[in-house]
C-alpha cells in the first residue's frame, strides 16, 4: 500500500513538471484533425453522425476548454481557444452542420455551440470569429416546423438569449441589425467601446493572427464604420455566402427572433415554453436602445401580432357562447404544461380557442416585461393588424349569430389583458380616446363605441346580455378612462342638478316632494326603523365609523340606506321569508368591491368632494350619456325583461355605484338631490318602476304567494314550475335585492363621505 502511494505521488509530480498547456493544445488538436479525418477516410457518408467518434471527439474538445479557462488568469486565453478562433474550427462545424455531413451532424453541431457558449465564462459573442458562425447557425434554426432537432435548436438559441442578457450591447451583430452602426445614438456598441477598443482589422484579414483572441484588440467589433450589414463573412473556409442587406424588418435575416415564433408553435410543450423564455429573456433587457432595435430594427412585433391572428381565425365561428364563457383565464406556461383540454367539459373548438388564449397571454406577458418603447411598439401592432383588421368587422356584421359570438369572444380577450399598454390600445380600440361630454344622438364620434352601447339594447336579448357582460369586464379594469369615457364626462359639472337648488339636503319628506318623480309615489314609506338598522351584526363587523357630525350639504348615510331598503313596498317583498337573504348578505360583498376600486383609483386623481355648482354653465342641458341612457331605460322595464338580462343589468349599474368618485356617488346613490327639469337619476327611475309595480299588483290575484314560490324556486328550495306572470315576478324579486345592493354599497362608501 505504502509502494503505492509513492507511485502515486511521483505520478503526480510528474504530470504538474510537465507542461499543462502544450499537453491540452496537442489533445485538442489530435481530437479536432479526428473529426477532419472522418471526412478523408470514410466511405460510407450514410452512417448517422451519432454512430461515430465525432460526438465524443467534440465533448473531449468542450472538456478541454472548459478546463484550459479554469487553469487561465481572468481575461487570459489559452492556447486551446486560440486554436480554436484562429483557424475557424466553428465556421467548419457551422458548415459540416448545414450540410447535414454525415446525417444528424446539425444536431451534434448545435449541442457543442451551446455548451461551449454556455459552459465558457469569458464574453465570446463580440468576436468576429464567433459571431458570424453564430449567425449562420441561428439561420438554420426555426426553418422547418417540428425539426427533429427542435430540442437541439431551442437549447442553443436559449443560451444565445441569456448571452445577450449578460451582454447586450452585441444584440446588433447577432440580429444583423439592419441599423448602421455610425448611426447609432449614445450608448450603442460602437460608441461604447471606440474609447477603449484596437484598430479594427482590415478586409479578408485574419483579427486573430497576432493578438490574443478574447482580448479587445483582436477581432471585437471596435470601428464605429462597422455593421451587421457590411462586414465581410467571406472567410476562408469559403462555405457559405454573405446575408443579403435587409432593407424592411419583414425581410430583415433576423432570423433569431423568427426561429424563435417558429418553435414557440412546437407540439412538444418543454419547446415552447424553452422557445417563449428565451424571447422574454431579449424583450427584459434593460436597456432602450435594445428595445428599440427589437421595435424598429427587426419583424418582432409583426410575427407576435400576426400569430395573434392566425390563432383568433382558427377558432370556430360556431362556438356556443355560453361554451366560451365557461372557459377560465388561460395561462401561456400552463396551456403548453397541460396541453389541449380532454376533460368531460371540452367542446368543439375549445382547443382552438384555449390556444389563442394561451397566445395573447403571453403577448400579455411579454409587454409586461419589455422597455416602453418596445411593449408600446407591439400593442398598437396588435391593435392595428388584429383589433381593427380583424375583430372590428366581426362586431360590425350583420349576422346576429356573428355578433353574439364576437362580443363573447371580446369579453375573454378584455378578461385575459392585464398589461397596462396592451390594455389602453384596447380600450381605445373599443372606447375611443373622447373625454369631452357627449352630444345626443352623436353616433359618429367612435362607431365601435356606439354600436356596442346600442347592442346592450338590442332586440335580441342573447346580444343584449353578452355585450352587457362585455362593459361589466371593462369596468373591473383598472383603467381610469373606461370609467370616464362611459360615464364620468357627462356628470363631470353636475348638470342634472337643479339650477339655483341649494347643494343642501335634510330628510323631511318635503325635499322628496320637491322631485317630479318622488311627488307622484304614494308608496314610499319607511319599513325599516332606525334600530333595525343599527341592530345589524354584519355592519357592526365593519370598520368603526367616525362619529363627527356629517358637513352641511350631505345625506346622511342611515337615510340614504333606509331610502333604498324601503323603496320596494312591503307586499312586493318576500326576502325576510328565506334565511340568508337579507340586505346583510350584500355588505359585505360591497366593502370588498369597494375596498379593491380605491386601491386602484387613488391613482387617478379624482376629488374627494363635488365639484360646485357655481361651475355648472346656465341653461345647459343635461345628457346622461350613451350608456346611462341605455342602462336606466333598461331599468324602467325591469318587470317585463328576462331574469338573466335584469341581473345583468343591475349589476353593471352596481359596479359604477362602487367607485369612490363623488359624482357617480350623487347621482347613482344619492335621493336627495333636485333634479333639473327633464333629468332623471337611478333613484327617480326606481320610484317610477315602484308607482308601475303598485299598479299592476291589484290584477294579480294571490301575488304574494306567487312572489314567495317564485323566489324559493330561483334559490332552489322549491322545483321549477310554470306561474302566471313569472317575467313580473322574477323582475319584482331582482327589483327587491338591487334596492338591497345599493344599500349596502351606499353604507360601505359612507367613509368616503364623511372626510
Amino acid at each position: 500500500m505504502e509502494m503505492f502511494s509513492k507511485l502515486t505521488a511521483l505520478f503526480q509530480q510528474a504530470l504538474e513538471t510537465r507542461e499543462p498547456s502544450v499537453h491540452l493544445l496537442d489533445s485538442f488538436v489530435e481530437h479536432w484533425k479526428g473529426i477532419t479525418n472522418y471526412y478523408i477516410e470514410t466511405s460510407d457518408e450514410m452512417i448517422p453522425a451519432k454512430q461515430t467518434d465525432i460526438p465524443w471527439r467534440l465533448k473531449q474538445m468542450l472538456d478541454i476548454l472548459v478546463y484550459e479557462e479554469k487553469q487561465q488568469e481572468a481575461e487570459e486565453t489559452g492556447p486551446c481557444m486560440e486554436y480554436l478562433l484562429q483557424h475557424k474550427l466553428l465556421e467548419t462545424l457551422c458548415t459540416l452542420g448545414k450540410a447535414q455531413y454525415p446525417p444528424g451532424m446539425n444536431q451534434q453541431v448545435l449541442l457543442f455551440f451551446a455548451k461551449l457558449l454556455g459552459q465558457i465564462q469569458q464574453p465570446m459573442l463580440h468576436i468576429i470569429n464567433v459571431y458570424r458562425p453564430v449567425q449562420k447557425l441561428i439561420r438554420l434554426c426555426g426553418a422547418a416546423f417540428g425539426s427533429q432537432t427542435e430540442k437541439e435548436e431551442v437549447q442553443f438559441l436559449f443560451i444565445i438569449c441569456s448571452k445577450l442578457k449578460q451582454d447586450p450591447y452585441v444584440l446588433n451583430y447577432i440580429l444583423e441589425s439592419k441599423r448602421k452602426a455610425g448611426n447609432r445614438k449614445p450608448g450603442s456598441i460602437s460608441e461604447a467601446q471606440e474609447g477603449d477598443l484596437g484598430g479594427s482589422p482590415k478586409r479578408g484579414e485574419d483579427p486573430r493572427a497576432e493578438s490574443t483572441p478574447l482580448s479587445p484588440q483582436a477581432g471585437c467589433i471596435d470601428s464605429p464604420s462597422w455593421s451587421g450589414d457590411d462586414l465581410d463573412t467571406s472567410s476562408t473556409d469559403g462555405h457559405l455566402p454573405s446575408p443579403p442587406s435587409p432593407s424592411t424588418s419583414e425581410e430583415s435575416p433576423t432570423t433569431l427572433i423568427k426561429a424563435l415564433v417558429t418553435l414557440m408553435k412546437s407540439q412538444k410543450s418543454k419547446i415552447a415554453i424553452k422557445a417563449c423564455e428565451s424571447l422574454l429573456l431579449l424583450v427584459s433587457i434593460p436597456k432602450e436602445e435594445t428595445a428599440r432595435c427589437l421595435a424598429e430594427d427587426t419583424a418582432l412585433c409583426q410575427l407576435l401580432s400576426d400569430r395573434v391572428c392566425e390563432l383568433y381565425k382558427l377558432i370556430p365561428t360556431s362556438l356556443d357562447p355560453a361554451d366560451i364563457q365557461g372557459v377560465d383565464t388561460v395561462h401561456w406556461r400552463a396551456r403548453h404544461s397541460h396541453g389541449s383540454t380532454e376533460d368531460t367539459c371540452s367542446f368543439p373548438g375549445r382547443d382552438h380557442f384555449e390556444t389563442f388564449l394561451a397566445w395573447l397571454d403571453f403577448c400579455d406577458h411579454l409587454i409586461r416585461e419589455a422597455q416602453e418603447i418596445l411593449a408600446s411598439r407591439l400593442a398598437k401592432a396588435i391593435h392595428q393588424q388584429w383589433l381593427v383588421a380583424v375583430v372590428q368587422p366581426q362586431l360590425l356584421q350583420m349576422s346576429e349569430a356573428g355578433v353574439l359570438v364576437a362580443t363573447v369572444l371580446l369579453s375573454s380577450v378584455v378578461r385575459q389583458t392585464w398589461a397596462p399598454v396592451l390594455l389602453e390600445e384596447l380600450v381605445f380600440f373599443l372606447l375611443g380616446s373622447q373625454r369631452q361630454p357627449e352630444e345626443r344622438m352623436a353616433t359618429e364620434s367612435h362607431v365601435l363605441r356606439y354600436h356596442l352601447v346600442k347592442h346592450c339594447d338590442h332586440i335580441s336579448d342573447e346580444i343584449s346580455l353578452c355585450t352587457l357582460k362585455l362593459f361589466e369586464e371593462l369596468l373591473q379594469k383598472p383603467q381610469e378612462h373606461i370609467v370616464y369615457n362611459l360615464v364620468l364626462r357627462n356628470l363631470e359639472y353636475r348638470n342634472y342638478i337643479a339650477q339655483g337648488a341649494e347643494d343642501k339636503h335634510t330628510v323631511d319628506t318635503e325635499h322628496l316632494e320637491e322631485s317630479a318623480e318622488l311627488e307622484e309615489d304614494p308608496f314610499f314609506t319607511d319599513m325599516y326603523t332606525e334600530s333595525d338598522f343599527n341592530s345589524s351584526s354584519q355592519l357592526l363587523s365593519l370598520p368603526p365609523r367616525e362619529t363627527s357630525p356629517r358637513p352641511v350639504g350631505k345625506s346622511q348615510v342611515s337615510d340614504i340606506v333606509n331610502s333604498f331598503l324601503c323603496l320596494v313596498p312591503q307586499e312586493a317583498k318576500t326576502s325576510y321569508h328565506v334565511q340568508g337573504s337579507g340586505y346583510d348578505t350584500y355588505v359585505h360583498d360591497a366593502h370588498e368591491l369597494f375596498k379593491e376600486c380605491t386601491s386602484y383609483s387613488l391613482e387617478w386623481g379624482w376629488p374627494d368632494t363635488p365639484k360646485p355648482l357655481d361651475s355648472v354653465h346656465p341653461g345647459s342641458d343635461f345628457y346622461e350619456g350613451h350608456l346611462l341612457k341605455v342602462l336606466l331605460d333598461r331599468i324602467t322595464r325591469i318587470l317585463d325583461q328576462p331574469y338573466e338580462l335584469n341581473l345583468q343589468v343591475t349589476s353593471v349599474l352596481s359596479r359604477l355605484a362602487v367607485f369612490p368618485h363623488p359624482h357617480l356617488h350623487e347621482y347613482l346613490l344619492d335621493p336627495y338631490i333636485t333634479l333639473s327639469p327633464g333629468s332623471r337619476s337611478l333613484f327617480s327611475v326606481l320610484i317610477r318602476v315602484i308607482g308601475d309595480l303598485m299598479q299592476r299588483i291589484q290584477h294579480i290575484p294571490n301575488f304574494s304567494e306567487k312572489l314567495l314560490l317564485v323566489r324559493k324556486q330561483l334559490m332552489g328550495l322549491q322545483p321549477e314550475a310554470m306561474t302566471d306572470h313569472m317575467t313580473l315576478l322574477k323582475g319584482v324579486i331582482v327589483l327587491e335585492e338591487f334596492c338591497k345592493e345599493l344599500a349596502a354599497i351606499a353604507f360601505v362608501k359612507n367613509p368616503i363621505d364623511e372626510k
